[in-house]
């Protein structure tokens, strides 16, 4: 066995919720990336960043245990401006550093305004019912454990698939795991539905079929993300003695400018958040029936082939190319060394 494949072996016995976004956005960009380990572009790492920041003050404030719309506030105001004090993040001017301050600033208002006293009275009747345990991050680890066809990756017969939430809190006889994003874009049609079945049942199912005309790598991780972490928020649960409580998931953007306004002669920035439960746009109400369990049986079974083929190291997308290379390449940082993609740029026409 070559070292390439020892370190593509060790690597598929644990994957992550990215990785396998990755793998369905381009099987050859999962192998540069998480296999090779090879850096690629990222245009996105100021806006995590920033994410970052706001990830770390609003844990930091649920963490003190106020529930009071002011005091959450203040607590993630103050923490946010001393963790600002430390961002070393390059800008053109003061101004500009200014005007994003006041934009975290604002998103942090909006948070606590739409769902942060909430969360935080959620936090503190979870943790009186808990026993013991972690419920506050940032990135709180979940993992669920896949068995892919016919044993996937030589003797392995289980993956653990990593996930993250930022905090857990309590709603009537739910578990709720709340992660931040930057954005909800990458739901696409999941952002507008409220059910699995229909259209994202299709969009979903069409994304496998080769004779459908659909590619919807980020909707179908979604939904492979939204599994892994409600499987790992019961185990999380057993752990905490809450084997009764059904399970939830939902995302928080943090980073999305389309709700801000900004009043540049007032030097004043307002923001709203929306926010997305990607729970029942997964359930399928067959599996529901069956196992009273939020589970989606089509997702679950599709999410184990997917990894018994990357454990098993199919990395050409030849069969999904056309597909690929329109949706991916062009901002892809691994084109330079890309076989697929150097080959179909030099050859001749005809």
């Amino acid at each position: 066995m070559t070292e390439a494949e020892i370190d593509g072996e060790a690597a598929a016995e644990k994957l992550s919720v990215e990785g396998l976004t990755a793998y369905l956005t381009c099987p050859r960009r999962y192998e540069f990336a998480h296999v090779h380990g090879l850096e690629g572009g990222d245009d996105d790492s100021t806006v995590d960043d920033r994410v970052g920041l706001l990830r770390t003050a609003i844990c930091d404030a649920l963490r003190g245990g106020k529930t009071d719309r002011e005091t959450l506030a203040a607590t993630a105001r103050n923490r946010l401006e001393a963790l600002w004090a430390d961002h070393d993040e390059r800008f053109h001017s003061r101004t500009q550093r200014r005007h994003e301050r006041r934009v975290l600033e604002a998103t942090l208002e909006a948070y606590v305004e739409r769902v942060g006293v909430d969360h935080a009275a959620g936090i503190e009747r979870l943790a009186a019912d808990a026993a013991g345990g972690e419920l506050i991050g940032p990135e709180l680890p979940v993992s669920s454990t896949v068995s892919p066809p016919d044993g996937g990756n030589g003797d392995a017969d289980a993956v653990t698939i990593d996930a993250t939430v930022d905090y857990v809190y309590g709603d009537g006889s739910s578990v709720v795991g709340v992660r931040f994003v930057p954005t909800l874009a990458p739901l696409g049609l999941l952002r507008y539905r409220s059910d699995w079945e229909g259209s994202v049942a299709e969009a979903f199912t069409d994304h496998f079929d080769p004779d459908a005309d659909a590619f919807e790598p980020s909707l179908v991780g979604s939904l492979f993300e939204t599994a892994v972490v409600i499987d790992g928020l019961r185990d999380r649960c057993e752990r905490l003695g809450l084997e009764d409580r059904t399970c939830r998931y939902v995302q928080i953007p943090l980073a999305d400018r389309s709700r801000t306004a900004v009043n540049w002669v007032r030097e004043t920035v307002e923001t709203s958040l929306d926010l997305a439960d990607l729970t029942d746009v997964y359930i399928d109400h067959h599996t529901y029936g069956m196992t009273h369990e939020h589970r989606n049986r089509t997702v679950d079974d599709r999410l184990a082939a997917v990894v018994g083929r990357l454990t098993a190291g199919a990395f050409d997308p030849t069969d999904r190319w056309d597909d690929i290379s329109d949706a991916a390449c062009p901002d892809c940082g691994y084109t330079v060394c890309c076989q697929d993609y150097l080959s179909q740029e030099v050859r001749f026409d005809g």
